[in-house]
């Protein structure tokens, strides 16, 4: 049986899900390669923007724009993803 993913876990995800689409997103593409409900990725997205580790960008379409605080986060979380493996933890 796999791990629930734990909160730190959902934000990499979200964090890289928005670089893997080129810096910005939208909400229901986030939403699914995320893999959250509506409810759940609104209040992760509600504290990401308050983090600024994104913002959101309403024009035509609304969409989901990582900042270079966003993007530091997600290397230092891969970072001690990296640390962890290293010593087996």
């Amino acid at each position: 049986m796999a791990e629930k993913r734990t909160r730190l876990d959902i934000i990499g995800d979200m964090l890289e899900s928005i670089i893997n689409k080129g810096g910005h997103i939208k909400q229901t593409h986030l939403m699914y390669k995320s893999i959250l409900s509506h409810r759940q990725m609104r209040e992760y997205l509600e504290e990401l923007v308050e983090k600024d580790l994104v913002h959101v960008n309403k024009s035509r379409y609304e969409y989901i724009i990582i900042t270079d605080r966003g993007r530091e986060f997600f290397h230092k979380l891969i970072e001690m993803r990296e640390f962890e493996k290293a010593f087996g933890l």
